[in-house]
């Protein structure tokens, strides 16, 4: 599990924070005992997005905001291109920044009481492309122009049922947890490919790894496994081999 933890701020995102997210998806990225990754916020919240009282410092004019974004997209970019699913479990507030990690996230599951919204209208920023690209694909196009013009915050009931949200449960880090249980059960090579392929297709983008994630599968210590169990009737152990 990682966890968001400035609890007394709401978990608000430093700039050397959405630095640190990037680095620790990436060493998670290269742990083969890691099966799958909780994404979560202490102290009720999961993230009131960026620090903007930190803005007049590190995001006062274009070529700051220009180093700031690159920072904030490297950290999305990170959770969504770590083979392992990963699982934004969110309490209270997930806004601006904060809705942006649970975007990029595989699944979403939140407390009834969460409020998710981007406020970045009120502020005079322009949301960005990546994000904004995920929203589109997860909400559609009427829903996203919703979100960002109005800056409102949205009940996770509404998200649910707008496709922002996968779950609703009063414990997500809980309903999370069970979840995760029954990913750990399957081929970590199927996930990792599956992952990469319709992330890849949801960004407009053209796999061109897909192949060799599907002949490395094919050729794999799981594959020869599940053929194995498959036949001695028994449930196959896969190591990610």
């Amino acid at each position: 599990m990682v966890t968001l933890n400035r609890p007394t701020v709401r978990n608000a995102v430093t700039l050397s924070m959405w630095r640190d997210i990037a680095r620790i998806f990436s060493e998670l990225e290269r742990k083969r005992n890691v099966r799958a990754i909780i994404l979560t916020g202490a102290g009720g919240n999961f993230s009131v997005g960026a620090d903007v009282s930190e803005f007049s410092i590190v995001r006062s004019n274009a070529q700051d905001s220009t180093d700031y974004e690159i920072a904030v997209d490297a950290s999305s970019e990170a959770i969504a291109n770590v083979p392992q699913p990963v699982i934004a479990a969110i309490d209270g507030y997930c806004l601006g920044g904060g809705c942006h990690l649970s975007m990029a996230c595989d699944f979403r599951f939140a407390s009834p009481m969460a409020e998710i919204g981007i406020p970045s209208a009120n502020l005079s920023i322009v949301y960005g492309v990546q994000s904004t690209k995920r929203l589109l694909g997860l909400v559609g196009l009427t829903a996203a122009k919703r979100m960002l013009y109005t800056a409102e915050r949205i009940r996770a009931s509404e998200a649910l049922h707008m496709g922002l949200v996968d779950r609703l449960n009063d414990d997500p880090r809980d309903e999370a947890r069970r979840f995760a249980a029954q990913i750990l059960e399957k081929a970590p090579l199927s996930i990792a490919g599956a992952k990469y392929i319709l992330n890849q297709a949801s960004m407009g983008e053209s796999g061109a790894l897909a192949q060799t994630m599907i002949d490395s599968a094919s050729d794999s210590e799981d594959y020869r496994e599940a053929r194995l169990a498959f036949a001695e009737k028994r449930r196959p152990a896969f190591k990610g081999l």
